[in-house]
């Protein structure tokens, strides 16, 4: 499954705050960056995640309802990435949402 243009564009407008903000496909998804640090995925299925390695950040993001990305080896092991899903209350609000980014900013600094 590939990610859509409408994908594409929500993710870019609902971030549109973030300084510097530029896009890359990848992977049938789609990178986001600010100045040129990525902080966000969209996934090839719409999902929207924030970068959040082990610490603080990951905790907040745990606490809010954000699942972390996991996915199966071929050994059929668990694998987990530093990329939790954003909270559905934040999908509809542009202010909260661009908050909660820059905090996955910060915490990359």
């Amino acid at each position: 499954m590939s990610l859509g243009e409408a994908d594409m564009s929500f993710a870019r407008e609902l971030l549109s705050d973030i300084p510097d903000l530029t896009t890359r496909r990848m992977f049938g998804g789609m990178g986001l960056y600010s100045e040129g640090v990525i902080f966000a995925l969209m996934m090839s299925d719409g999902r929207l995640m924030l970068k959040a390695a082990k610490g603080p950040f990951a905790d907040r993001m745990a606490a809010l309802g954000g699942e972390e990305w996991t996915y199966t080896r071929k050994s059929g092991t668990q694998s987990a990435m530093p990329y939790w899903t954003l909270p559905d209350a934040y999908l509809d609000d542009p202010e909260e949402a661009c908050a909660l980014a820059r905090e996955a900013l910060d915490a990359l600094r």
